[in-house]
Formats: C-alpha cells, sequence, structure tokens
C-alpha cells in the first residue's frame, strides 16, 4: 500500500501548486483498488519561505507521493529529501480520479522503477 497526497480545492481536479495550496487529499492505494483516508490541513500561512515549506511538507504526513500541478525545484527537493516523490499533473483539470487509477494501475502493474522502490521500502518497513 502507497499514500498519495493530493494538492486540490475541490477533492475532484488537481488544481493547486505545492506552496499554495491549503489542503491535501490523502489517499491509499493498494492493489485492491483506492480510498480516501483523510483531508490534511495545509493553510497556516508563513512568511519565510523555508517555514512555510517545511509546513506544507509536515502536512503531508507519512505520503509517499505528493501529486500536484506545479512545485518549484527548491520544494522538490526539500520534499525528496524526507522520502516523499513529487509528481506534476500531465494535463489541466485532470481528475483526481484519473491520477489514483493510473497509480492503481501501475501498483497492480509492471511499476516503474521508482515506485518499486517506494514499494519495497514499505514492505520493509
Amino acid at each position: 500500500m502507497i499514500t498519495v497526497a493530493i494538492a486540490s480545492t475541490d477533492n475532484v481536479h488537481v488544481n493547486q501548486h505545492f506552496g499554495w495550496c491549503e489542503k491535501f487529499f490523502i489517499y491509499e492505494v493498494d492493489k485492491s483498488g483506492y480510498s480516501l483516508i483523510r483531508e490534511a490541513d495545509a493553510s497556516q500561512k508563513h512568511e519565510d519561505e523555508i517555514e512555510k515549506l517545511v509546513y506544507k511538507i509536515e502536512s503531508l504526513g507519512q505520503s509517499d507521493i505528493v501529486y500536484v500541478t506545479q512545485i518549484g525545484p527548491k520544494a522538490a527537493n526539500m520534499v525528496k529529501k524526507v522520502g516523499i516523490y513529487p509528481m506534476r499533473s500531465s494535463q489541466e483539470n485532470e481528475t483526481i480520479e484519473a491520477v489514483l487509477n493510473s497509480i492503481h494501475k501501475m501498483v497492480t502493474g509492471n511499476a516503474p522503477l521508482w515506485l518499486k522502490r517506494i514499494i519495497l521500502q514499505k514492505e520493509r518497513g
């Protein structure tokens, strides 16, 4: 099972930039499908950019993947350092359902190397 945090205003579309997102929808994806496990509040305002990014990352909890419309290079590096894989939406108004179906298909099929690494790390504990 992997955990995916999706940046969205409506829990229907991926429509938020990582640094501006006020809410992440956290889903679990496994071989049987996917389900929403919680909404993460990321609405606190911080003047300092690093403090803001640290706060956003902390709001993701133990997520394995964060899926956003955009993420800056500094934020992407910080996310990777804590073991979360950043992904950007490939199209405007991409639906969360399409994203989760795609990740589910990868989990149950021939997963790409980056996803195999996440799955192996999860299995090792």
